[in-house]
């Protein structure tokens, strides 16, 4: 068994995809050693106390690294024991020979040009076919050492997945077949393109035009889903643009981890280990994140609105470096629970703004204006943590963006009050705890001042009514007396009663003869008073 084979299925134990950005980018800045290099150095120690001896000091202060070289190792163990034997061959390849599978080597057909990618377990070369069509294509042969059951099955996948495409979108598989060494490989249409981040700033595009174009990718993603597969990786370089026609054409590739909605691509087809992360961590939804089965085509939603994303702002919402200085679990927490500012938002924060909206030929200003309103409301929406609130599909997806690019409603709309409340209190828990004490406090002291307020008030309600009810019935004593002047009717009667109601409250039956006295030289003063008007009424009514 080939160590160089075997050490490359180390590369996939969390789920990544071998040698891509992705598992590289969730290292930890702590590991002052490669894991690799350790998973190396430990293989060629005897197992069990030397190789324990030599972990303990490689990996001092890391217990990180050694985890991860301890999964590495016993990821080893596990492919070398679940290797398919490899079909042997009566042909020896001489020192002059080409390597059949390596550029100048012939895979069947096809003549091997020179190889133009790489992933977790493929390697994908430029091919030349002769017969039956002279045409080049883009041969995928899984790699030396990936022949374990679980890569075959998953490769075998691929191929499936893509031969059952049939969409302008999406490259297109012609052929496939098995080496002399009895690897599988599959051929496809060669794709003369560059990542869709890459042609939109090198082309210089507007936010219309990147808006048109990634609406071919919302249509591609969403066949695939028809088809029952769900991508799971979905980003730049799984999203490539060639110029046919002097127009741009999307072509969405690389299906390696993709999976099935109903049934299985092939018979040979494994389950994704429980637990075991798939996908790319700054692209990834927060389902993916809890590497749990239960994935729908919502979460290629989420992952597309990751890239429209970046699209409109030149930057991801899970920023690389923050990722890249945090560990495993850290990445998952992120992923699932920290909401990213809209890309309006993001701009201002951005320091590269001016070389950012150069290459969307707008003014910084005038970009950030532009992605302001309904271009966050559709991004955030599709970018959901929970995906009941995305949109169902790919294509509502797109068709959103075409009602916006169209000037009609759009699905999306402004966030509400209640929801960026609870946003924040998820992003700044302990903060808003302390806040909402604070606010409690408060609450409970307004409202206890409050009541003792309306109390007060009450009683100056209750005793200006006692004081209005007195003037009023004054005002009747006064009436019925100036009626008994008048008309002569019980005078004496009339005139107690107004005594009563005009005496004041303090001359009670104590009240000093001084005061006595003048309380009557009032009282005759007010009936004298009320005579002399009488009489005036009396002389006007006559006179009239």
């Amino acid at each position: 068994m080939r160590r160089n084979g075997l050490a490359r299925f180390s590369h996939v134990v969390s789920g990544g995809r071998g040698n891509s950005r992705a598992e590289q980018a969730v290292r930890m800045p702590s590991e002052r050693k490669d894991p690799e290099e350790c998973f190396h150095e430990a293989l060629s120690k005897a197992e069990g106390a030397e190789r324990s001896a030599y972990l303990d000091v490689a990996c001092a202060g890391s217990p990180e690294l050694r985890a991860r070289v301890e999964a590495l190792l016993a990821a080893h163990s596990a492919a070398e024991e679940s290797f398919l034997p490899l079909p042997t061959t009566d042909r020896v390849w001489g020192s002059q020979d080409p390597i059949p599978e390596a550029p100048g080597g012939v895979v069947g057909p096809y003549k091997l040009l020179q190889q133009i990618g790489e992933g977790g377990f493929g390697v994908v070369f430029m091919a030349e076919q002769s017969v039956p069509v002279h045409r080049r294509v883009a041969l995928k042969i899984i790699k030396h050492g990936m022949d374990t059951r679980q890569f075959i099955a998953r490769f075998e996948a691929e191929r499936q997945a893509l031969a059952m495409m049939d969409h302008p979108n999406v490259a297109r598989v012609f052929d496939a077949g098995a080496t002399e060494s009895g690897r599988p490989y599959f051929v496809m249409e060669l794709v003369n393109g560059i990542p869709i981040t890459e042609y939109c700033d090198r082309h210089v595009l507007g936010i219309e035009q990147r808006l048109r174009l990634f609406t071919q990718v919302c249509y591609a993603v969403h066949h695939a889903h028809q088809k029952g597969l769900i991508h799971r990786d979905i980003k730049p370089g799984n999203v490539l643009v060639a110029t046919v026609d002097d127009r741009p054409v999307v072509k969405v590739i690389d299906f390696g981890v993709a999976k099935a909605t109903q049934g299985q691509l092939t018979e040979k087809t494994l389950f994704t280990l429980f637990r075991q992360l798939v996908g790319t961590p700054q692209y990834m939804s927060p389902e993916q994140a809890d590497a749990t089965p239960d994935i729908d085509t919502r979460a290629d939603v989420y992952s597309l609105a990751v890239l429209l994303y970046q699209l409109l702002t030149g930057a991801t919402p899970l920023d690389e470096r923050a990722l890249r200085s945090r560990a495993h679990g850290e990445i998952q927490r992120m992923i699932r629970e920290v909401d990213p500012p809209p890309p309006s938002t993001r701009l201002s924060t951005l320091e590269s703004i001016a070389s950012v909206a150069a290459c969307r030929a707008i003014e910084p200003r005038r970009l950030r204006m532009r992605l302001h309103g309904e271009l966050d409301w559709i991004v955030m929406k599709a970018m959901e943590k929970d995906r009941a609130k995305r949109y169902d599909s790919a294509a509502a997806f797109a068709a959103d963006i075409e009602n916006h690019l169209a000037s009609l409603p759009v699905r999306a709309g402004a966030p509400s009050r209640l929801l960026q409340l609870r946003k924040f209190v998820r992003r700044n828990r302990r903060p808003a705890a302390l806040i909402t004490a604070a606010v409690m406090t408060l609450a409970a002291g307004f409202v206890g001042t409050t009541i003792g307020l309306i109390g007060q008030s009450r009683l100056r309600e209750q005793a200006e009514r006692e004081r209005d009810e007195t003037q009023a019935q004054r005002r009747q004593a006064q009436a019925n007396l100036a009626e008994a002047l008048f008309n002569g009717g019980e005078f004496a009667r009339a005139e107690a009663e107004f005594r009563a109601l005009l005496r004041p409250p303090e001359h009670g039956p104590a009240a000093t003869a001084e005061q006595e006295a003048n309380w009557l030289g009032y009282i005759a003063r007010s009936i004298d008073e009320q005579r002399r008007g009488m009489l005036r009424a009396r002389a006007d009514a006559a006179f009239l």
